[in-house]
């Protein structure tokens, strides 16, 4: 199922929900299996592996919906504001539970408005989407924050990559059909244009850059 880019606030909802579920249900699932094999299995490294699958597979989940939390969510604080010590914490924990990413962070210890925040870790996610077989996510947030701030965000790795689908949705194109994968470049230039913030992409030898200023 697919929708025009221009969406009711009732589906877009929907499409975020189902791109959540989407990311979660693996771990979810391997944790089900980890239990299932507990219950049958008497070999003493077999359930020993078990217990590793599930131990791993609890991390990736909770650092994915953690991350979903600050990136989509109203979580963060009580007022309007997050602190981008939590915003790193959570970014390093979901890039690292891919098990091929890591990130580099470099900028300030401030709170910044939600979504101008939000529109960072977004960025961060496609960051990893940008980069199928692994590579560095690198973050850099300049300007004068919390006054003034620019986020840029570089993806390098081998065959790093942004398809037209998705750099359309960045720059806020109209008529590009979406659907629960591509909904993390909508809904990004969605909340940047909120934060009064502008999105830009390019991709050239094996790097991919993200801009929000």
């Amino acid at each position: 199922m697919t929708e025009p880019t221009g969406l009711t606030d009732l589906e877009l909802a929907a499409l975020v929900s189902s791109r959540i579920c989407h990311d979660v249900i693996n771990p979810v699932a391997a944790i089900s299996n980890g239990l299932e094999m507990l219950g049958e299995e008497q070999d003493a490294d077999m359930r020993e592996a078990a217990m590793d699958l599930i131990r791993k597979s609890a991390t990736q989940a909770s650092a994915k919906l953690q991350f979903a939390r600050l990136a989509f969510g109203a979580a963060g604080s009580a007022g309007a504001e997050i602190d981008l010590r939590d915003a790193e914490k959570v970014s390093r924990e979901f890039v690292a539970g891919t098990g091929k990413h890591e990130v580099i962070w470099e900028g300030p210890v401030v709170t910044l408005p939600k979504n101008q925040v939000k529109a960072l870790l977004n960025l961060v996610a496609l960051g990893v989407v940008a980069l199928p077989r692994g590579g560095t996510v690198s973050v850099e947030i300049a300007g004068n924050p919390p006054e003034a701030v620019s986020f840029t965000v570089r993806a390098k790795g081998k065959a790093a990559r942004l398809n037209e689908q998705v750099t359309a949705l960045l720059s806020g194109s109209n008529g590009v059909e979406i659907d629960a994968h591509s909904i993390q470049p909508y809904y990004a230039s969605r909340v940047a244009t909120a934060a009064g913030l502008s999105l830009t992409a390019q991709a050239e030898d094996d790097e991919v850059t993200l801009k929000a200023a």
